[in-house]
């Protein structure tokens, strides 16, 4: 129960001093990624990856397998320059996520070591295969759509292009790519790609369900995949009772 309580206050005080960090903490947009440019050239110091990922344990879970109900991604296995790009973004403030920038601040992240540490750290922890899923009657056509709008980008297994920072999209829960993809079309997320920006405003809202659900039920292969019964032995005293799903989905 003590544990159970400590990680809701480190949330409570998140989500209590977010503004004012938000407020006071100002990064320039130029500085801050020329740093997570430098990141991508660093090789990882897994060990202090480590260190650094105590820090997001308590959304994301020990093991980086988020929660099914969507309200946090699985980010185990995913591609450590998307991670990068991504962090990059939210501390320069191209991509709005109040919690999350309070963990990118150069009090969190000191310089690019530290940002390319636990991306690696969080490429090399294996992935879950029970991702949230989606209706799976739509698979047919969502897989006619992904095929011809998402896989010249994502890949055909959404396995995602480390190198153009295109995210790995494979093994991700289904809610959670509802919600991205609802702030990518309605212009939320101003780090997405411009084009699929405009190629998704047609979208059916069944078009919409089929694709995603399609692409939620995208498996990583065997070598990405955490052997049955698996939990991260960097964390053995973390409380697994509790998790993310417990709460609401965030729209």
């Amino acid at each position: 129960m003590k544990k159970i309580i400590s990680i809701q206050m480190i949330l409570l005080g998140v989500l209590m001093f977010t503004r004012p960090v938000l407020a006071i903490d100002v990064i320039k947009t130029d500085e801050d990624l020329s740093e997570f440019n430098a990141a991508l050239k660093l090789t990882p110091d897994i060990d202090n990856g480590r260190d650094l990922y105590k820090m997001c344990v308590a959304c994301h879970g020990p093991e980086g397998w988020g929660s099914s109900n969507g309200s946090y991604p699985q980010i185990a296995g995913q591609l450590p320059g998307v991670s990068i790009k991504q962090l990059a973004d939210i501390r320069a403030g191209n991509r709005e996520n109040p919690i999350m920038r309070a963990f990118t601040t150069v009090k969190v992240l000191n310089g690019a070591q530290d940002i390319a540490d636990v991306a690696g750290y969080v490429a090399a922890l294996p992935m879950s295969a029970n991702n949230g899923q989606g209706n799976k009657r739509y698979l047919q056509q969502g897989k006619e759509i992904f095929m011809r709008d998402c896989a010249d980008c994502h890949g055909n297994k959404g396995e995602g292009n480390s190198k153009k920072h295109v995210p790995m999209i494979q093994g991700q829960h289904y809610q959670y790519l509802i919600r991205q993809y609802r702030w990518i079309r309605d212009g939320r997320r101003r780090n997405a790609d411009k084009n699929m920006v405009e190629q998704i405003q047609g979208y059916s809202l069944r078009e919409e369900k089929a694709v995603l659900a399609y692409t939620a039920s995208l498996k990583p292969s065997e070598e990405k995949l955490a052997k049955p019964g698996w939990q991260n032995p960097d964390f053995p005293r973390y409380h697994r009772g509790w998790q993310p799903d417990s709460a609401p989905a965030r729209r």
